[in-house]
């Protein structure tokens, strides 16, 4: 079966998928936005379409973007053996099952995967119609959704150069070192907005904490233990998570109690705190810290590791601090506020270090992977008009 459209004078159709988090969501959304840019253009009409979980806040986010969202089951993918793997079995065919229906009534001239346990059926089902399968890794090393994607997929892309070596080398040729595709608004946060919406005084450094996914409350109890060390110091804006409280005001330090908000969740408001922050504080997900990267903002992070990890977090971190736009806090330095707030310190301290790390950042965030993958999608379903 080719690509096209449902019936003769309908807009074509891209269709998406990935999620399960937001990491699986937003940069997919990027290159949607990058693609209708483009498409706009060289005057096609399109109808963009995501292939996604049962979950209510990945539809939430794909059609706030202006993209229709069809649900389909989905089952995760362990490594490990256990019981909850035969249901799953189950709900991994039934998503097949479901993604093929919808792919031969939509026929879209490609599918476009961002990873996640639920990208793999509608994956496997657009390859045995013939539709062409892109798919994009985020983190250092390739999960396992992408593993299983990659074999069916005309192109691969990935964040890091270091990545194409994860792949068995016959598939290394279709490989494309993209970087991260990262939200346009994302490089033009205004720093003056950001100080406004925070509601700090000028003249002091501003953190900016994002917790909010998987371990957001130990990160928050270790800041929440720094911030006597910090506030005399700094700023903090905090993203505690949904449900997770932050800070109270009694137990801030007195007369500092200004100097300290939380947000159970940071939407429109975000590329402006990231220009406005001397630096961030969080996790190493890899959608954070390329966010981070594209606005030129210094790290300290402390990476997701032990059980229940694959250590994807810590490959990351580390690849940032090995390029100088990181510091990283591993083992018992994860647990311990004093070397949160010496790590902060370190760089609001060291002027010329600060700029040094936000120079690096930047560099490395200079990379506009959604235009990349947003032109090879186009040319890949139309043609080069060139």
């Amino acid at each position: 079966m080719r690509g096209g459209s449902e019936t003769p004078g309908s807009p074509d159709v891209l269709a998406f998928t990935g999620g399960g988090t937001g990491g699986h969501i937003y940069p997919g959304l990027a290159v949607a936005d990058r693609l209708r840019e483009l498409l706009s253009v060289r005057g096609r009409s399109v109808r963009f379409v995501w292939l996604g979980s049962t979950k209510d806040s990945d539809r939430a986010a794909v059609e706030a973007a202006g993209l229709e969202f069809i649900p389909i089951p989905s089952g995760k993918l362990r490594r490990e053996l256990s019981v909850e793997n035969l249901a799953d079995a189950f709900r991994v065919l039934a998503g097949y099952g479901a993604s093929r229906r919808v792919l031969s009534k939509l026929r879209p001239r490609l599918l476009f995967s961002k990873g996640g346990y639920v990208s793999v059926p509608p994956c496997r089902a657009a390859a045995a119609l013939g539709i062409p399968v892109f798919t994009h890794e985020s983190d250092f090393s390739p999960g396992l959704a992408t593993r299983l994607n990659a074999g069916i997929a005309e192109t691969v892309f990935v964040s890091y150069e270091e990545t194409r070596d994860a792949f068995p080398p016959a598939r290394r040729p279709s490989v494309v070192v993209s970087g991260q595709p990262i939200r346009a608004a994302i490089r033009s946060g205004d720093p003056a907005a950001g100080r406004s919406r925070a509601g700090f005084p000028e003249g002091l450094p501003l953190i900016l904490v994002i917790g909010g996914s998987q371990g957001a409350r130990r990160l928050n109890d270790l800041v929440a233990a720094a911030l006597p060390e910090l506030l005399p110091k700094a700023c903090v804006i905090h993203q505690t998570g949904p449900g997770n409280p932050g800070v109270p005001r009694e137990a801030l330090p007195p007369g500092l109690e200004g100097r300290y908000r939380s947000f159970e969740y940071l939407r429109g408001e975000l590329p402006d705190l990231l220009a406005a922050a001397s630096i961030y504080v969080g996790r190493a997900g890899a959608g954070s810290l390329w966010e981070c990267a594209a606005a030129g903002l210094p790290m300290v992070l402390v990476p997701l590791a032990g059980t229940g990890t694959r250590g994807d977090q810590v490959e990351n971190a580390r690849w940032f601090a090995a390029r100088r736009a990181a510091r990283v806090l591993e083992g018992r330095d994860a647990e311990d506020p004093s070397a949160l707030v010496s790590a902060c310190l370190g760089f609001l301290e060291d002027a010329e270090g600060l700029r040094a790390a936000s120079r690096a950042a930047r560099e490395l965030g200079a990379r506009d992977a959604a235009d990349i993958i947003a032109r090879a999608i186009a040319d890949r379903a139309w043609g080069n008009p060139s």
